[in-house]
């Protein structure tokens, strides 16, 4: 009799443990799912709604800060200052006197309110880039927030079913029992906060 109900509560607990992995092996994705291009795919989507809420000012001006930033432009900047210099000194040289004299106040006009001009459209640029690293960094708290949730429930979960076989014999983990309560995100900062200051 003993023997018969032992069975019994083996065939229930193997059946509840096969209906469990049933359970998870119904929600896994198909067999040809590749994570990778998953992931991939996600970031690209993510990355072409942030380029659509660019407005059409905003991407003129990034074009623009592309097209200062590059060496071309810094060897054509160069050459703009040295042909200015050198036809106002080989003017003088022709007995003409030449649009903008020595020490060039007309040239470092030009240059100042270029140097301003292009100080505002990188910073504009930084302006957009900052923002969308905050919603990247949000984006990645919040993922890392969820799967330390799918982590503890994993555990929770790996725990029951070893207290639910009896063939595994049953005993006190301690790591186990300190993963299966959740991260509270507060008290991390809280800590790292502390630790800072000391």
């Amino acid at each position: 009799m003993a023997g018969d109900s032992a069975l019994e509560i083996l065939a229930t607990v193997r059946s509840q443990y096969f209906w469990k992995l049933f359970l998870m092996a119904r929600k896994s994705p198909p067999p040809n799912f590749d994570p990778i291009a998953h992931n991939t795919e996600a970031m690209l989507a993510f990355d072409e709604n942030e380029q659509r809420q660019i407005s059409l000012h905003q991407r003129y001006l990034e074009y623009l800060s592309e097209a200062i930033g590059s060496p071309s432009f810094l060897a054509l900047t160069v050459c703009f200052v040295a042909v200015w210099i050198v036809v106002n000194l080989y003017a003088r040289l022709f007995n003409s006197k030449g649009f903008d004299q020595s020490p060039f106040p007309i040239l470092q006009d030009v240059v100042s309110l270029s140097g301003l001009l292009v100080t505002i459209i990188v910073l504009i640029k930084q302006n957009r880039l900052e923002k969308m690293q905050e919603r990247r960094a949000h984006l990645e708290m919040q993922v890392t927030l969820l799967t330390e949730q799918k982590a503890t429930k994993l555990i929770e979960l790996v725990e029951e079913l070893r207290r639910d076989l009896p063939m595994i014999k049953d005993r006190y983990d301690a790591q186990a029992e300190a993963y299966q309560v959740p991260t509270d995100p507060e008290a991390v900062l809280k800590a790292l906060d502390e630790r800072k200051e000391a």
